[in-house]
């Protein structure tokens, strides 16, 4: 991996898994890596193991499942740096066990679509002036193969919820924003890309879904990683990766009316202070 002295990165869903992995990698690349995560103790050791190998990290907790700590954590990387190069959206929450009843957020809104993109949808937005300020950044969302088209009668599935659906919808709408924002931040040196990492890693959120893994966490962070910070990559945007390789998301990610109804949608929920720097 190329040097990263004296660029600052932002990982969501830090702690655990790939976002660890992830982590810990881009801290012995020389990056200053700013750990996000719910668990304080487990925080700590991941910025312990990047410190230990001579890297700089600062632990920074929020819950995602409550958008005033979305905007706690967005000030609290604010604090901490006037420049944000990377900022990948890895937090999530699986599809959870079969059967399992619907969830709600902090806000009241159904937990996956809150989790794995409105608080990704609210970070991102927030930092875009920090990004801005950095010569060249990119934002990496981890999304999945796993897509359902949203159906915006229903957004928060009040109507027959299954799990499996609200996170593939959840899934699809990173995409879904991935791409708007590709196509808003053209030319401003901030590019956005997704990808779907891996099959089934063995992580916490696919054996809480009762799966057998069938990859590694290590194939995973190769590929967010070559998003990231490969320099193949410089300059474009508005690309879905499935692993290393260039693919194509479920149709409706391509559907401009959609993504604006998302988009839309997306800025009623999380209010005005969703807009870039509030």
């Amino acid at each position: 991996m190329k040097t990263l002295e004296g660029k600052t990165a932002l990982v969501t869903g830090g702690t655990d898994g790939v976002g660890r992995l992830v982590a810990q990698r881009l801290g012995a690349a020389g990056a200053r890596v700013l750990v996000h995560g719910r668990n304080a103790p487990r925080g700590e050791e991941v910025v312990a193991r990047i410190q230990a190998r001579g890297g700089s990290a600062t632990f920074l907790p929020a819950n995602l499942a409550s958008l005033a700590a979305v905007r706690e954590l967005a000030e609290a990387v604010q604090q901490e740096t006037d420049r944000l190069a990377l900022l990948i959206n890895n937090a999530g929450v699986g599809s959870g066990r079969h059967g399992a009843p619907r969830e709600t957020s902090a806000d009241g809104h159904e937990l996956r679509f809150a989790v794995n993109y409105l608080s990704g949808f609210l970070l991102t937005r927030v930092l875009l002036p920090v990004m801005m300020a950095e010569a060249s950044s990119r934002i990496v969302n981890v999304a999945s193969v796993g897509q359902h088209p949203i159906d915006f009668d229903d957004v928060m599935l009040i109507h027959g919820y299954d799990g499996m659906r609200a996170y593939a919808q959840s899934k699809l709408a990173q995409i879904m924003f991935t791409f708007d924002l590709a196509d808003e931040l053209d030319g401003s040196g901030i590019t956005a890309n997704c990808l779907h990492p891996a099959t089934f890693m063995n992580t916490t959120m696919v054996r809480e879904a009762g799966v057998s893994p069938w990859s590694t966490v290590e194939e995973g962070a190769d590929a967010i990683l070559n998003l990231a910070v490969s320099p193949t990559l410089e300059g474009r945007t508005g690309l879905y990766f499935d692993g290393l390789r260039e693919s194509r998301a479920n149709d409706q990610a391509y559907d401009s009316k959609a993504r604006q109804r998302l988009r839309d949608l997306s800025l009623r929920l999380t209010g005005p202070r969703s807009r870039p720097g509030a």
